[in-house]
């Protein structure tokens, strides 16, 4: 193979991948004006149900626009040697290939990130303002994209500088040094990221003593669940929409609320939320999750020890000095199709998870709370309650409203 057909085979898969979304994306498009299914004619009136279909259509029009915007950077950087000219930007500033490979990458993303902020910043300012969701400042907007690029720096940076020191100095076998490292990062972060990096952009408060509280606790000492740290987190800073989740293990484990899942939802449609989260825990989905994401990890370093010292993957990319990261990049375009299964398994076994939990609050705590729940959290999202099933077994990795609820009244 050369590495012109080593091209084309990138361009092919870029375009396939883009073709095929947005073919799902016309399909669920044609179901936005399905009646809703009776067992959900109660989640919105007919002003709310208009509003939604709005707010859907926004959203598909404006995603058409800004994944069409993505595609032609894309093929334009790749046809007109954009890669070339970055590589030669880096290495005018250091032939070291590890700080080569940090510039590299550091105008691509940072670079990407700037041309992609102005949709970004209309989604947020324009679609979600005018659907009432939006909450968000335009200090805060820039604060966070300021924390996100601070954040990708130390640690994309620090662990991407690892990784090619462990390719230098290991040579075939650095992909074993590599997962670890990522391993050890991935398990870090999955037990402190309530703890160090949420308050970064987000103030955490312990949930206050009263009724609500009590209720959550009689709850986890019927099941047998040691819940001492319940949080709540200052969503509405950001959004009125509402969410719930878990994290960590051990001694680090909590339970974070949003402030809007208090506002939106009474005590036992909170309770039946969280024990839908115990749940996950109980029935060891975040420990298979973790494990999973891991050997995948592992799998995918591998095949790249494999192929990552062939000058083709450079070559390809119109880069004509081989280096790591100009293979890293085509290696990343060329595997995107094997993670794109991997992505459908993964949603396949969510969604099946979900159904679990579900299972589980209904037997350790009641479904009609959680039913009630499930339908507020939708109305005041502006949820779609009619999704094609191809997009939803491609994208979706809970099932859809009416599958969860007719499984909670079984």
């Amino acid at each position: 193979m050369t590495a012109t057909t080593l091209f084309y085979f990138i361009i092919a898969i870029i375009i396939i991948d883009f073709v095929v979304d947005k073919i799902l994306d016309a399909l669920n498009a044609k179901k936005y004006n399905d009646p809703i299914p009776n067992a959900l004619s109660d989640v919105y009136n007919a002003e709310d149900y208009k509003k939604s279909q709005a707010y859907k259509q926004a959203n598909y029009k404006f995603e058409m626009l800004s994944s069409t915007f993505s595609i032609v950077v894309t093929l334009a950087f790749l046809i007109f040697d954009g890669f070339e000219f970055i590589d030669n930007l880096a290495r005018g500033y250091s032939e070291n290939p590890i700080i080569t490979a940090l510039l590299f990458f550091g105008i691509i993303v940072i670079g990407s990130d700037i041309l992609t902020t102005p949709f970004a910043y209309y989604q947020t300012f324009v679609i979600e303002e005018k659907f009432g969701f939006n909450k968000t400042t335009k200090s805060t907007f820039l604060l966070d994209k300021l924390k996100g690029w601070l954040m990708l720096i130390i640690l994309g940076g620090g662990i991407l500088a690892l990784i090619i020191w462990f390719y230098e100095t290991a040579g075939p076998n650095f992909w074993l040094y590599a997962w670890g490292l990522v391993t050890v990062f991935t398990i870090f972060l999955n037990m402190f990221y309530a703890k160090l990096i949420v308050p970064l952009f987000n103030k955490q408060t312990p949930l206050e003593a009263g009724e609500l509280r009590d209720k959550i606790s009689a709850y986890a000492k019927t099941v047998g669940f040691t819940l001492d740290k319940i949080f709540v987190i200052d969503g509405s800073k950001r959004s009125t929409k509402a969410n719930a989740y878990f994290s960590g293990f051990g001694s680090e484990k909590r339970v974070t609320l949003y402030d809007t899942l208090i506002t939106d939802l009474n005590d036992d449609e909170i309770v039946a939320v969280l024990a839908h989260e115990v749940g996950h825990y109980k029935k060891k989905h975040i420990i298979f999750n973790l494990v999973t994401s891991i050997l995948l990890t592992g799998i995918t370093l591998f095949i790249l020890s494999v192929f990552i010292s062939n000058p083709l993957l450079s070559l390809a990319l119109g880069v004509s000095e081989p280096s790591f990261h100009a293979g890293l990049i085509a290696f990343g375009l060329l595997y995107s199709p094997i993670s794109e299964i991997t992505g459908l398994l993964m949603n396949w076994f969510s969604r099946k998870f979900e159904y679990q939990a579900d299972n589980y609050a209904k037997t350790t705590f009641k479904a009609t709370p959680l039913i009630t729940a499930l339908k507020k959290l939708s109305k005041n999202n502006l949820s779609n309650l009619t999704p094609h099933k191809a997009y939803v077994f491609v994208h979706y990795s809970h099932p859809t409203l009416l599958q969860r609820i007719t499984n909670l009244k079984t």
